[in-house]
């Protein structure tokens, strides 16, 4: 469907939960979360409802997110019953996970019909990696996941790292290096002002240049697909890429293509946004309008770089990323 703009909106992303067996820094409270009653999550089945009403308005590509999708239970048989969307125009299912649970799951869900995952990782190192997620041991369980995620061919697998001043950057070339052997795509992401990260220090965000004067050697890659928000690079002979996505330093809001659902039944036309449409002011019989109005009132462009932007309430967990 297209939008006020000239977008052609394909890509859903839909929060399946909230909760996470993590409880990284600029993610989640140490303390967790309250635990929300079970009638005010949405039901898997309602979940598929309202996926498959967006595919018939043309949506192609739908990423499971969370908090941590693969907690959710029976998340597997969601994955089989939205692949099966694919009779009706869907081209890709995928999921963004944590992956510490990847290595139990990854064969299942690509039986299911998942097509790929994106990995959330932001540090190779052990001991950072736990002071990062709050929880020891986490490193070795979410590697372990990425090899059964490549074994299993969830390819191609993208391994996302936020960029976090004074706590990971000094691990770039580390990553970079993951490309080398590995045909995964290794993604920077610059760190947002959302969530538990609004109120950091100006020293935590650091920019996507940082990762081209660590590693100059990187070579760009000619051509960026309609709608990716990722602009690639490749260290020379590599198996692997590298992407850097910069919402911040160099925004890519005319190439968006994306709504997003959260858990509890909120539409969100722009991630950086504090307007949701809520789906119990619709309900079950006014889902094409629901999600229509939320690709109408997609903003032209966030506004987290103006001196106005207040910082959106919810929690990253809470939005699905």
């Amino acid at each position: 469907m297209i939008d006020n703009f000239g977008r052609d909106i394909n890509y859903f992303r839909v929060s399946v939960t909230d909760r996470c067996n993590l409880r990284c820094l600029y993610c989640m409270p140490r303390v967790g979360v309250p635990k929300k009653r079970h009638e005010d999550i949405l039901s898997l089945e309602l979940i598929y409802k309202i996926c498959q009403s967006a595919v018939a308005l043309g949506i192609k590509k739908i990423r499971l997110t969370g908090g941590e999708p693969l907690i959710r239970k029976n998340i597997v048989r969601l994955v089989r019953d939205l692949a099966g969307l694919k009779r009706f125009g869907l081209r890709e299912l995928t999921m963004t996970t944590n992956a510490v649970l990847l290595a139990q799951y990854a064969s299942e869900l690509k039986a299911a019909g998942l097509d790929r995952v994106n990995i959330s990782l932001d540090s190779l190192r052990e001991e950072k990696f736990t002071d990062i997620t709050g929880r020891a041991g986490a490193m070795r369980e979410a590697q372990a996941g990425l090899r059964a995620a490549l074994e299993a061919g969830l390819s191609p697998v993208k391994v996302n790292v936020v960029l976090i001043g004074g706590v990971n950057e000094d691990e770039i070339e580390d990553f970079v290096n993951l490309t080398r052997e590995e045909g995964v795509e290794v993604r920077f992401i610059e760190l947002m002002p959302l969530g538990e990260a609004g109120a950091w220090e100006k020293a935590r965000f650091i920019p996507n240049t940082e990762v081209l004067r660590r590693v100059p050697r990187l070579v760009p890659i000619a051509g960026r697909r309609g709608g990716m928000v990722a602009r690639l690079y490749r260290l020379p002979e590599a198996a692997g890429t590298v992407g850097l996505i910069s919402p911040l330093s160099s925004h890519f809001c005319a190439e968006c293509n994306r709504i997003r659902l959260t858990p509890d039944g909120k539409l969100k036309p722009c991630l950086h946004s504090a307007e949701e449409l809520d789906f119990r002011a619709y309900g079950e019989n006014r889902l094409s309008e629901f999600l229509s109005d939320g690709i109408r009132r997609k903003p032209d462009r966030h506004m987290m770089r103006d001196s106005n932007f207040v910082p959106v309430a919810r929690k990253m967990h809470e939005i699905g990323g």
